[in-house]
């Protein structure tokens, strides 16, 4: 089975690249098409470089695409094709058979085209912060840049074949200096080779059932295609969340990446789940993303990690002593964090001063201005106090151990007395601890706790999500009641199915016992995942994805739940 995806959904990139070719929509100062696009700086632009056009006698030809993990074929209808791959992070090449093929480049202040030796071309992207290197492989490249004073109108570059109708390109992306290349294998071996490559990561991609194999196939790619170099403000590779246009890594997104990883890779799933904690700032904080170039601090995101530390390390025996010693300080002050910095009222029960801050960016419990106390945070809480007294057990710290044990009990009781009202669990205003919000999933999330929570409020939860007039949808758990005034199909946190829910929720069911409720709920995510594609969130009604269609949070959920926890109808 071979996968074959959609450019204008999916863009084609590699491992440890930070190049991808997609469809743009038209937009002021873009024309619509297919681009050599950049991922660097963060997700301020679409990154667009080059617009790619097939052409015949100088004029723009329509042509179809089609995509593989190694390789992208444009197609005109009388028989041209361009094919490219990216056979390494930094390159791209590009192979034309029986029609010339031409990059433009919007132009601007200060970029400019430069001729060098050997027929080479330097186009300066002063826009997007690169350069690249154009070097004609076979047939003829000419290049056109009007110049005025210090703009540059535009810059196309235009690739002839010769006598053979072919022509063959090398694209070399840089930032300071260019370095030619040692050698150059086949066309079709880098192809091979790349294909090679993904082919390897699918053999580390956990197994599903059949029914859901090219599901499997396409979250792999999303996961592969995904990972970026350890490079400027990045300190190790990292599994952005999509190369679409959100293009950053945010501090509990990765955290689900991680978690896919560790079975297999488990070295690469530590770097995913320790790369906050290297930016972590002296007070305890985490940036809320991060990217090449910087990181954003007016929001963080909820202190999932010690749920997913303990869920990776119940998976994985690699998480040993040196692991554990590393996380335990840097875990610690995050934690530390939420209780110092982020409870107002100071009664021992922390806060979202904003919807960002939760993940829940536009949940109906933020409609108002004003710090929240959720469930949702002071059960994440009690879980990273547990993760930090099993940590500390384990590095032989009892009295530390039996503090963090303390902690999470005394968070259980204040989060259970603010927050559990009359048989029903809901987010309450700092301070005068009124309710908030219409009917959001947010109070369902305190399950994660398992059997640590009292069976009187486990059965009222399971209850509630259960209720398919409310949460629960043919495909998925809705992040806002259907039955809800406030729902709306495309509300982002106002109703569609996200994958980071589903996971917190689905584990949470299955720590209660409800082994059944929890398999359903994975089998109906995993049937529209593989049916919608790895969006980023999902109409919750009719299961059409939305926004983003290459998410890797998406991705990695599907892998784990198809994995572990759903049962396909079919089989």
């Amino acid at each position: 089975m071979k996968l074959a995806f959609d450019i204008r959904t999916v863009p084609f990139s590699r491992y440890g690249s930070l190049l991808a070719i997609s469809w743009l929509p038209a937009r002021p100062g873009q024309e619509e098409g297919v681009y050599i696009r950049t991922v660097r700086g963060g997700d301020t632009s679409a990154g667009a470089a080059f617009r790619i056009e097939l052409i015949r006698d100088g004029e723009s030809l329509a042509f179809t695409s089609r995509a593989t993990p190694g390789l992208l074929e444009l197609e005109s209808g009388d028989g041209g094709r361009v094919e490219l791959c990216i056979d390494a992070a930094d390159r791209i090449r590009l192979r034309a058979r029986h029609v010339g093929l031409r990059l433009t480049l919007a132009g601007g202040d200060y970029d400019y085209a430069m001729a060098r030796p050997e027929g080479r071309w330097e186009v300066n992207d002063f826009r997007n912060e690169v350069r690249f290197m154009l070097t004609p492989l076979q047939g003829t490249l000419s290049m056109d840049s009007p110049w005025r004073r210090t703009r540059c109108e535009y810059i196309a570059a235009a690739m002839q074949p010769d006598g053979s109708e072919a022509a063959e390109l090398l694209i070399q992306e840089y930032r300071t200096v260019w370095e030619k290349p040692a050698g150059l294998p086949p066309f079709a071996d880098s192809v091979a080779r790349t294909e090679a490559e993904f082919a390897a990561w699918l053999g580390k991609t956990p197994a599903v059932p059949s029914a859901y194999e090219d599901g499997r196939l396409l979250a792999a790619y999303i996961t592969w295609s995904c990972v970026v170099p350890a490079e400027g403000y990045l300190p190790r590779p990292a599994m952005y969340m999509s190369k679409n246009w959100m293009t950053n890594i945010w501090s509990w997104d990765h955290c689900f990446n991680a978690m896919a990883l560790i079975r297999e890779q488990p070295a690469l799933a530590w770097d995913q789940f320790m790369i906050f904690f290297d930016r972590q700032d002296k007070s305890g904080a985490l940036p809320d993303f991060m990217n090449d170039k910087y990181a954003l601090w007016n929001c963080c995101k909820p202190p999932i990690h010690g749920w997913t530390l303990s869920w990776m390390m119940e998976r994985s025996e690699w998480i040993g002593p040196g692991q554990l010693q590393e996380v335990y300080g840097p875990l610690s002050r995050w934690t530390e964090w939420w209780f110092r910095y982020g409870d107002d009222d100071g009664d021992g029960m922390p806060q979202y001063s904003h919807g960002n801050d939760s993940g829940w960016d536009n949940s109906t419990i933020f409609h108002e201005p004003g710090a929240v106390e959720s469930p949702d945070l002071g059960a994440y809480l009690v879980l990273q106090c547990d993760a930090l007294a099993e940590i500390a057990r384990r590095l032989e710290r009892p009295e530390e151990a039996a503090a963090w044990s303390r902690r999470a009990d005394r968070t259980l009781e204040r989060m259970l007395a603010h927050c559990w009202r009359d048989g029903r669990m809901t987010a309450v205003r700092t301070g005068t601890h009124e309710p908030v919000g219409e009917d959001s999933l947010i109070a369902c999330l305190p399950l994660v706790l398992g059997t640590r929570l009292p069976q009187e409020i486990r059965a009222a939860l399971v209850q509630a999500l259960a209720d398919e007039r409310r949460f629960f949808t043919p495909h998925g758990f809705a992040t806002e009641s259907i039955g809800s005034p406030a729902y709306e199909p495309d509300g982002y946190w106002r109703g569609p199915i996200w994958a980071p829910v589903m996971m917190l929720l689905v584990d949470g069911l299955a720590r209660c016992g409800e082994a059944e409720l929890a398999a359903e709920a994975a089998r109906r995510f995993c049937d529209m995942a593989a049916r919608s594609g790895m969006a980023e969130n999902f109409d919750a009604l009719t299961g059409e994805g939305l926004r983003d269609r290459a998410f890797t949070w998406t991705s990695s959920v599907f892998l784990m739940l198809a994995h572990e926890y759903a049962r396909p109808r079919r089989e």
